[in-house]
């Protein structure tokens, strides 16, 4: 049975990813922060988890608790641009410093395990004009940004310096049950609270790469096979373009009962790029296949959020 950690598997991707992998056969632990009582975290298919700064006191608890790992799936770090710009050093901390703290343990305790770097598309800034390659200019503009681009460069060196093997993937909208911030969650939440009108920032004609949270756990597994000291870039998106007007509109439909209009006024948010799509996500040339379109993704939401929230 493969001993697999997650960094940050309390959240989102993390809990989502974790119930996938188990599901697989794996033994999953996980460390980052967030209470998290231990029935909760046995549903998600963790076998342990350490509420715990990412330091090497703390990882060696993780590894006595089941073990040295044979992959580590580094989610943890910052998580909004937003956050980065209010207190850019406490994002330094979470993603690069932890990054650092992490690749050093697994230097000297776990040398041959594959790691799969969770990054974000925001390393390739703005400015962009249709699909976006992983070897397209990176060009970060927030401290968010600046920050997972760094932590590529970590795995980078350790890889080059020491032989970790790793692979980066660099995701894009992710989205799906159990988020529980962002656009589609404030929007369900404004619904749910009675509103009779929804305006948004920017004019509505923002394109984004929707991928489903589904797609995205068996997207990162088969990531971990790639894991190499050449460390793969793999830009993690579907390049499909989904205009945010659009998204709004499948969601108010989704929501049922009534019409609700949906406005737009015109201001854009600081760190926020025009267009963030990736070019198709491919392995060996194969494209990866998405199962979960927007279409179906979307209802899919407003049904969990209907059912969990409100």
């Amino acid at each position: 049975m493969a001993v697999i950690w997650i960094t940050g598997a309390h959240g989102f991707i993390g809990r989502n990813l974790a119930r996938h992998l188990a599901d697989g056969g794996a033994r999953v632990l996980g460390i980052g922060h967030g209470h998290w009582p231990d029935s909760e975290a046995h549903r998600w298919g963790l076998t342990s988890w350490l509420n715990s700064a990412i330091e090497p006191a703390n990882l060696d608890q993780l590894a006595k608790n089941g073990g040295i790992p044979d992959a580590v799936y580094h989610l943890a770090g910052g998580s909004t641009v937003g956050a980065s710009l209010r207190t850019p050093l406490e994002d330094f901390t979470r993603t690069v410093s932890t990054g650092a703290q992490l690749f050093d343990w697994l230097r000297k305790e776990a040398p041959e395990a594959s790691i799969v770097v969770v990054s974000s598309a925001a390393v390739h800034g703005a400015g962009h004009v249709g699909p976006i390659d992983a070897l397209a200019p990176l060009r970060p503009f927030s401290p968010y940004g600046h920050h997972k681009l760094m932590l590529e460069q970590l795995m980078q060196s350790y890889a080059e310096n020491f032989g970790l093997r790793g692979v980066i993937v660099r995701l894009f909208s992710v989205y799906g049950p159990w988020l529980s911030k962002q656009l589609l969650w404030d929007l369900c939440s404004r619904l749910a609270g009675g509103a009779e009108r929804l305006e948004l920032g920017g004019d509505g004609g923002e394109l984004r790469d929707w991928t489903d949270i589904s797609d995205i756990a068996r997207l990162l597994c088969l990531a971990e096979s790639v894991a190499s000291t050449d460390v793969p870039v793999i830009n993690g998106g579907s390049g499909i373009a989904t205009p945010v007007r659009d998204i709004a509109r499948m969601l108010v439909e989704a929501w049922g009962g009534h019409t609700v209009p949906v406005e737009f006024s015109g201001i854009v948010r600081h760190g926020d790029p025009y267009s963030l799509v990736s070019a198709p996500c491919t392995f060996g040339g194969s494209p990866f296949v998405w199962q979960i379109p927007v279409s179906a993704g979307i209802p899919r939401y407003v049904n969990w959020f209907k059912k969990t929230c409100t």
